[in-house]
């Protein structure tokens, strides 16, 4: 089991150790680390082997614990490109989520915005994926690229075509209608990228529904390969990630609905679009660290949940995954 993972299964039992943690993960300067620091940090990490029972004590340690969990993925061990790693998702996704909420002067300026953020989460989506290696009887490796490929630019093209269809049948129809005009502008765009959002995890992480990711026991011994366990994953982290854009967007859009029947802002029209960023990034930011709390890192599964195969691979009661963010 990885260092990383061996982390989770000590350090993120409960949703509010795992919040605290993530909101110390996610510390934007982490960034500025080299790869050389980072493979330090892992080594120390992997041959310390005080530094597993006590993770946090040690400054040192903890400052080592931080780059490997903000920068290593736990399937592979691999560094994760810098702009995929999870402290650059809230300042790359929010000017993205910001541009593609705000009235467009057309359906294709508006599409452009659509595609750049799915294509953004999509490539996060990839990059934090469950990383299960395929065998020859589940998929061909010299494949897989490609077939992930065409399903992801497939999603991304979709999601950003529905979300623009809002703006698109503001243009052409040329609404008049205040009620359709709010309909359209602040209220479909809403459930709208919520869903979306989940569309996108589960088609660019629909391997491993289809392939199945490894199931471990407790003591990080791999037991087997689920498409159950697989689906259990994405489905956890498209609920979490549509829930939190969700979120994120409709508590600014309320208050700045609130404030608007003030007289404010009806005053100071020119401070709409300035609070409107403020009230994002501030629900962004505090929501980030909550959606990747939800669910556990380590995620668990019943063993009777699963596959036959895997029931007479173990005796074990409940077994434990690789969720990805």
């Amino acid at each position: 089991m990885d260092v990383n993972l061996q982390f989770w299964s000590t350090e993120g039992k409960s949703f509010f150790q795992r919040f605290l943690h993530w909101a110390d993960i996610l510390d934007p300067t982490t960034l500025l680390k080299s790869n050389e620091e980072i493979e330090k940090s892992r080594l120390l990490l992997q041959t310390g082997a005080q530094t597993l029972q006590e993770p946090l004590r040690d400054k040192k340690v903890k400052q080592a614990w931080k780059l490997s969990l903000s920068s290593v993925h736990p399937g592979t061990g691999e560094i994760i490109p810098l702009v995929f790693r999870p402290p650059a998702f809230l300042p790359l996704v929010t000017p993205l989520v910001f541009a593609s909420l705000l009235p467009q002067r057309g359906a294709k300026q508006a599409f452009i915005w659509q595609f750049l953020f799915h294509a953004y989460a999509a490539g996060f989506t990839i990059a934090n994926g469950n990383a299960t290696a395929k065998t020859e009887e589940t998929a061909l490796p010299q494949k897989l690229p490609e077939k992930q490929l065409l399903l992801s630019t497939g999603a991304i093209s979709y999601a950003a075509c529905i979300g623009a269809f809002p703006h698109f049948v503001m243009t052409q129809n040329r609404v008049n209608n205040p009620s359709m005009q709010t309909f359209f502008r602040k209220i479909l765009p809403i459930p709208l990228l919520a869903c979306l959002t989940a569309f996108n995890v589960m088609i660019v992480r629909g391997t491993e529904c289809e392939n199945g990711i490894e199931v471990m026991d407790k003591n990080g011994k791999v037991v087997g390969v689920s498409q159950k366990a697989g689906l259990k994953a994405v489905q956890e982290t498209a609920l979490s990630r549509a829930a939190f854009f969700g979120t994120a967007v409709i508590i600014p859009e309320s208050l700045l609905y609130f404030l608007q029947r003030t007289n404010f802002l009806l005053s100071n029209p020119h401070t709409l679009t300035p609070l409107r960023l403020l009230m994002t990034v501030s629900a962004l930011g505090a929501l980030l660290p909550v959606s990747f709390s939800v669910f556990p890192q380590l995620g668990e599964i019943k063993r009777d949940d699963l596959e036959k195969e895997i029931l007479t691979s173990t005796e074990e009661t409940v077994l434990f995954y690789n969720r990805g963010v």
